[in-house]
């Protein structure tokens, strides 16, 4: 009499042997169903608990780029301010060196320098009060108001 072979996805008879192969398959085929229900169960749970990891994850990778971004800025900042104030010395190096050099042109061109003019209008102011009691019909007053007028010297450097 022939042998009645049972589908993997139907259980077995009691009255009917069971091979040891047949067994293991329907195991493994079961497995797999179990599996599956498994996952459609928790697969919700389990992409919802992954999106709340991400959001953490994404939050704090965010969290310590602005960190690094602020520290890079104040960095900056701080390489700046000392690049503006070494720019700032020279400069004024350089425009002390422009005037001495220039004031050595002119000296050398017989242009008499500011402090040549100021001594020379203090000589002529002290020349024009000595004058003043020597004459005689008072026109020191006019010669002093004279001087008094007179504008002031520019310092052109």
């Amino acid at each position: 009499m022939p042998r009645k072979i049972s589908h993997p996805a139907t259980p077995s008879t009691p009255s009917e042997p069971v091979r040891p192969s047949e067994e293991s398959s329907q195991h493994i085929w079961l497995a797999g169903l179990g599996a599956m229900a498994k996952v459609q169960s928790q697969g919700t749970k389990a992409f919802e608990a992954l999106i709340a990891d991400g959001l953490a994850f994404q939050r704090k990778t965010q969290w310590a780029a602005q960190e690094k971004i602020s520290e890079a800025t104040e960095q900056l900042t701080h390489l700046a301010k000392d690049f503006g104030q070494q720019t700032t010395g020279r400069i004024d190096r350089l425009e002390h060196l422009f005037e001495d050099r220039v004031a050595r042109a002119l000296t050398r061109l017989g242009i008499p320098a500011m402090t040549d003019i100021e001594a020379l209008n203090q000589r002529i102011a002290d020349l024009e009060a000595q004058l003043t009691p020597a004459r005689p019909d008072g026109s020191a007053r006019q010669t002093q108001a004279k001087a008094a007028k007179r504008p002031p010297v520019k310092k052109s450097f």
